[in-house]
């Protein structure tokens, strides 16, 4: 792909960042604001579009808002998400809204002569009957967990989309996997967010209240968990040097997976929680394990260092505490 990249020398570039303002997006502005000085001889825009800018399950809102920004690169991170209690519940509006956000993107990208966009995906787009750890190839190698199938196939189609861009219009449409995801600016929901906003929002109450913090289902689940700032740079590298149309996992390594009850106690720990943590076995787990590989990523940028999780972990748990008021929650 001729000169596609940001960091091609004399181009004009305007970076227009879907779900700009959600966890992901902030790990992106936070990451950028470390590196200013390094990037200021680039001729770049970083534009972070919220919900509130346009309706992306809108063609013509979504098309408004690239009429109005008139990017040459887009990082999509919009979609309509949720935790494991929210997919089970609502598959039909998790299958066509993020069906509609991903379509309308890719197809304005398309007619507006967008220059590359980078996809974000899910790790729980894999086949839940897989071999571990899991790669890029084994994407459509089976169906995915049942618990969130309407995403998780809604997700998928991006990689097919990809493709077909490429195929028919020679379109430059690729995606990344990233694995949990967490830091500051997440969703804090008690009952729809992901595993640690839900368990920072838990142990705050907890401590607040004096009670105990309790888990839902036995703790026992392995995930590998990526600091929002680690994934900006990460997002950032693979807009600027990631050439392939084929996916790519961007995750901690094998060896960096942790338990739930693991996560728990950190979170206990960062905010000088002295209580009782219980789990509650009557809930369900999810899938027990979802380990991937980061080969790739380590292969294509092995100087990448990420963030150790417990300085991480304290660093989310501390924005949490200063910005109780304002979190989404």
């Amino acid at each position: 792909f001729a000169q596609t990249s940001v960091i091609d020398t004399d181009m004009v570039a305007v970076i227009l960042v879907t779900g700009g303002t959600g966890l992901v997006g902030k790990g992106i502005e936070a990451y950028l604001e470390t590196v200013k000085e390094q990037r200021k001889a680039l001729d770049e825009t970083w534009v972070f579009l919220s919900s509130k800018d346009a309706d992306l399950t809108s063609y013509p809102e979504t098309r408004a808002a690239f009429d109005k920004h008139k990017p040459t690169h887009v990082i999509h991170l919009a979609a309509r998400v949720g935790g494991l209690f929210k997919n089970m519940r609502q598959k039909v509006e998790m299958f066509r809204d993020n069906i509609a956000i991903n379509d309308n993107v890719l197809k304005c990208a398309h007619e507006t002569g967008v220059k590359k966009v980078v996809s974000c995906l899910s790790t729980c787009i894999f086949p839940d009957k897989t071999s571990y750890p899991i790669d890029e190839t084994m994407v459509h190698n089976g169906p995915p967990h049942f618990s969130n199938e309407g995403y998780a196939y809604a997700k998928r189609m991006i990689d097919v989309l990809n493709r077909s861009y490429h195929e028919e219009y020679q379109c430059h449409f690729t995606s990344v996997i990233p694995t949990n995801i967490y830091g500051p600016h997440d969703n804090y929901h008690l009952e729809d967010s992901h595993v640690i906003p839900g368990l920072i929002h838990k142990c705050y109450l907890a401590k607040k209240n004096g009670t105990d913090l309790t888990i839902m289902g036995s703790g026992k689940p392995l995930r590998q968990f990526i600091f929002s700032q680690d994934l900006g740079a990460l997002m950032v590298w693979a807009l600027d040097h990631y050439e392939s149309l084929d996916p790519i996992i961007l995750s901690v390594g094998e060896e960096d997976e942790v338990s739930i009850a693991d996560v728990a106690h950190m979170i206990a720990d960062a905010m000088e929680f002295k209580g009782k943590v219980v789990f509650d076995t009557t809930k369900a787990d999810g899938q027990f394990k979802k380990t991937a590989s980061n080969k790739k990523l380590m292969s294509m940028h092995p100087g990448f260092k990420f963030t150790p999780m417990k300085e991480a972990v304290r660093e989310s748990v501390r924005w949490f505490e200063d910005n109780f008021d304002k979190a989404r929650k």
